[in-house]
């Protein structure tokens, strides 16, 4: 592949809900641009950038695959995210990459909440955004429909800047609503539009199209605001300059059209993308902290180089692969940069750009660029990489926590022995997953954005490292605490030959308010317990609290006060009185109330709102309190208490197929 300059280069980031046709798009653009040398599908399972087992196997994005493309004399970087809820923040994690995002618009169903969710991401990450009405050619699809529903959704800053030419079965080519023009597609599905007339059928509607576009440009222009009104209308030289600026401000959304599956309309979606979306470095100076302190840096070839890895691959036989991209400056093939993070020297050897898991090697790549390389020591998703005292780093972006935890325990002791290893490289692949040992329940528990989510990444672990893993429901860690006060006393007297054993304690024991834990305060006046033993009675009662008193789960939130005593000169030791500390603390949980504490999860739920009823009885019937709810834009948002032990979702032990 060609060395691109910043100018040239496009990173356009593939968002839209599940089935919209990211994936099949992509592959439409690698075989009009020539990278592969057949269509492929995501159906089909051939796709480059779905080459996951896991991937082909239940037919959708899991993780954002790359891929690049030449065309015009530009190169397109593409990020094709999964669409799945369950995998969005894999799809957000990779958007600090992109430039510029196009957001799929099913034309048969129309816009999803998954769409005004993605959305919503190009907003925090100030992308320029375009919309694509993808599956033109199926049953039902309507382009006017479509765009109608973005009009309602997004505002009349959704312009059309294309329009089909036929529907349904018929549906041919598009219409360049900008300069007018129409693009014929043969159905051979090679993506190449040849250039024709627009049907007199369709010319009044492109002509009232165009006239939208003109009106939007101008109303965010004074001067061309001047130059409408003296001419009825905006040249196109103009124009084109006008729109562009506006796109590249969030103030317009231009609407394109498509038909990923038959490959029509392909070409005419990159030329809008290559023709008005920005460039790395037309794009504002990117944050960063220097030293710890807040600054700015732009994306061009002249600063200093750094570079921003935002994803991690981990494969059998290459290793580590680390997707990265350039923020600043040229990197040349072996050029060493040093890790902010790990404080280590890093070598880029065989400088790649990505396509899939296909690496091509470049010479060098310019600011703005996405790069990838392979078997960095110690380099993961999130580092920056910079000259050794630049002190720059970039921030990460933030995802939330998992939402679901499952307990996880191997199937044999070989499968035990590889397992560290094996969950290594997935959690370098995937920041969304979290694996940790409960301290209570002692279970390794495996956290995940849902049960497919975690259900995946077990196959994985088979499939890849012949690790066999069963999932289980993880135990509910519930607390006991007490609701009243105690006045009681402890005494272990035992006597057997030689020296016996005698300790004897009087505590109160009261509740404390919730999430106080533990106190302990030492009231003894006169020296009836000596010094060195009051530590052990402590000891006895924090060791009998953690076996805990009804249900055997660590007694939480409450206060023993030590206020008497008595000690044998002789018999008494520091075991002595932490037997009796254990049976006070038994003693006074007898009378002092004992309950049961139930752990309970904070839970915002967000729905379209035809589903909201559905959802508040859903958790009713989990014992669920609503706490308040929200309209965000076409969004029902609800906010509930739910216990975690009606969260919990019963999985059937089982081996994952290999």
């Amino acid at each position: 592949m060609k060395v691109y300059d910043s100018n040239h280069i496009r990173n356009v980031a593939l968002l839209g809900h599940s089935q919209s046709g990211k994936t099949t798009l992509t592959a439409g653009i690698l075989y009009a641009t020539g990278v592969t040398n057949r269509l492929t599908r995501a159906d089909e399972g051939n796709t480059l950038t779905d080459y996951d087992e896991e991937e082909i196997q239940r037919k959708m994005s899991i993780s954002t695959g790359l891929a690049a493309a030449e065309y015009n004399n530009h190169k397109f970087n593409i990020l094709d995210t999964p669409g799945n809820p369950l995998f969005v923040n894999d799809a957000k994690s990779a958007l600090v990459a992109a430039d510029c995002a196009l957001l799929l618009v099913d034309g048969v169903d129309g816009v999803q909440p998954q769409t005004e969710r993605f959305f919503g991401f190009t907003g925090e990450f100030q992308l320029p955004t375009g919309f694509v009405v993808n599956k033109l050619d199926k049953e039902r699809a309507n382009f006017d429909r479509s765009l109608e529903q973005l009009h309602e959704i997004f505002g009349r800053e959704a312009v059309a800047v294309q329009m089909p030419i036929g529907s349904e079965r018929d549906f041919k080519g598009v219409i360049d609503l900008i300069c007018m023009r129409a693009y014929l597609y043969e159905p051979n599905g090679n993506g190449q539009g040849k250039l024709g007339e627009i049907p007199a059928e369709l010319l009044p509607r492109a002509e009232e199209l165009h006239e939208a576009i003109v009106e939007m440009v101008a109303e965010g222009d004074e001067e061309l605001m001047e130059e409408f009104f003296e001419a009825g209308t905006v040249c196109a030289e103009h124009l084109i300059v006008g729109l562009r600026e506006a796109i590249h401000a969030r103030k317009l959304f231009p609407v394109m059209c498509a038909a990923a599956h038959p490959n029509i309309g392909t070409t005419e979606v990159l030329a809008v993308v290559g023709e008005y979306m920005p460039s790395p470095c037309q794009r504002s100076a990117a944050s960063l902290l220097v030293h710890g302190d807040a600054a700015t840096r732009p994306v061009r070839d002249d600063q200093p180089p750094a570079v921003f890895v935002f994803k991690t691959l981990a494969d059998v036989f290459a290793g580590r692969i680390t997707c990265f991209k350039l923020m600043s400056g040229v990197l040349k093939n072996d050029q060493h940069l040093f890790n902010q993070q790990s404080s280590t020297d890093e070598r880029f050897s065989h400088l790649s750009s990505i396509t899939g898991k296909t690496l091509s090697e470049v010479s060098e790549l310019h600011a703005g660029d996405i790069g990838a390389v392979a078997k960095l020591r110690d380099t993961l998703t999130g580092h920056t990489l910079a000259e050794k005292n630049a002190g720059v780093v970039y921030p990460t972006v933030k995802l939330p926590e998992p939402s679901i935890a499952f307990a996880v325990e191997a199937q044999s002791r070989q499968d035990e022995d590889r397992m560290g290893n094996a969950i290594h490289r997935i959690l370098e692949e995937d920041p969304c997953l979290r694996f940790y040992r409960d301290p209570q329940t002692q279970q390794f528990l495996l956290a995940g954005a849902g049960q497919p989510h975690v259900e995946i990444v077990v196959s994985k672990m088979a499939k890849r490292y012949n690790v066999n893993l069963t999932l289980k429901e993880p135990q509910v860690p519930y607390r006991e605490t007490i609701r009243g006060s105690a006045d009681v006393q402890g005494r272990h007297k035992k006597q057997t030959g030689g020296h016996g054993q005698f300790g004897d304690c009087k505590i109160r024991m009261e509740p404390l308010e919730r999430g106080k834990q533990f106190e302990f305060t030492n009231d003894i006046f006169g020296g009836a317990i000596p010094r060195t033993y009051v530590p052990a009675v402590e000891k006895g009662i924090l060791e009998a609290a953690a076996q805990g008193y009804l249900a055997g789960f660590p007694v939480v939130d409450f206060k023993v006060s030590l206020y008497d005593g008595s000690y044998h000169d002789v018999d008494s030791s520091e075991m002595a009185f932490k037997l009796a500390g254990r049976k006070a603390f038994k003693a006074a949980m007898a009378v002092a109330k004992p309950a049961l504490l139930e752990p309970i999860m904070s839970v915002t739920i967000t729905s379209p709102q035809e589903y909201a009823g559905d959802i508040m009885g859903d958790l009713n019937s989990r014992r669920g309190r609503v706490s308040g709810m929200d309209i965000k834009g076409n969004s029902q948002v609800i906010n509930a208490a739910v216990p975690m032990a009606e969260m919990a979702i019963t999985v059937a032990a089982r081996r994952p197929e290999k």
